[in-house]
């Protein structure tokens, strides 16, 4: 068992290692280049291994984690789902999700009310409920939302595009909170677990204003010309 969790943890940190490269990489490579897709995949997969080597860590006798279980399924949540919107962008014109996403909204949303329950009946106030209760409450808002768009066809037609970018850069969090929280000596471990998520919340709120701006700016353009084309 013990042979077991070695190569587990191996293969944990080499995939934790490739996507703390992958996924900034791919945050500065141009949106729908060749070569954020490409960066785009390696981080996606790494963040599979990552995932999955720690759940099953978390799992094995004298090795059980709440932080390894509560990090491996989040941030599998958040790379499937950030992955999957790329294929809903017909939702917009009221097509219905396929069922599979409907099965990985709702297994969030089922460990996301056990990490919030657990919270608040853990026996001490600690900064491992207040973790606890602040991921849940994070996974339970962004189910939300799918359950949402999946009933709802979204207004904005580039839904998918800001939904690909908050939950991917999530998924950068998620690996740099773990990386923090497994190496760092120096800060309180509520910082080290929610500094990330800070930080990257503004980084996440910078692009999706760029790339509102954007589609504010190519609308306005085009109302002028059908205007002036109107006129003629």
């Amino acid at each position: 068992m013990e042979t077991l969790f070695t190569v587990l943890l191996i293969l944990h940190i080499a995939a934790g290692t490739i996507s703390l490269i992958a996924g900034p990489v791919s945050m500065v490579n141009r949106k729908g280049g060749k070569q954020h897709r490409l960066t785009g995949k390696i981080f996606f997969y790494a963040m599979m291994l990552v995932s999955g080597t720690a759940v099953t860590m978390a799992a094995l006798p004298n090795h059980h984690s709440p932080f390894l279980l509560i990090i491996g399924v989040f941030s599998a949540y958040l790379v499937i789902s950030g992955y999957r919107v790329l294929n809903l962008k017909g939702l917009a014109k009221g097509r219905k999700p396929p069922l599979q996403d409907w099965g990985i909204s709702l297994v969030m949303a089922a460990f996301a009310a056990y990490f919030v329950f657990a919270g608040f009946t853990g026996g001490s106030f600690d900064s491992s409920s207040i973790i606890s209760i602040v991921f849940g409450s994070i996974a339970l808002l962004l189910v939300a939302k799918d359950v949402r768009k999946y009933t709802k066809a979204p207004t904005d037609k580039n839904f998918w595009l800001y939904d690909h970018i908050t939950r991917m850069i999530a998924g950068n969090i998620a690996a740099f909170t773990a990386f923090l929280v497994v190496n760092n000596t120096i800060l309180p471990p509520v910082v080290a677990w929610l500094g990330p998520t800070v930080t990257g919340t503004a980084v996440i709120s910078f692009f999706i204003t760029k790339y509102k701006l954007k589609a504010r700016k190519e609308k306005a353009t085009g109302e002028v010309v059908a205007g002036k084309t109107g006129s003629n």
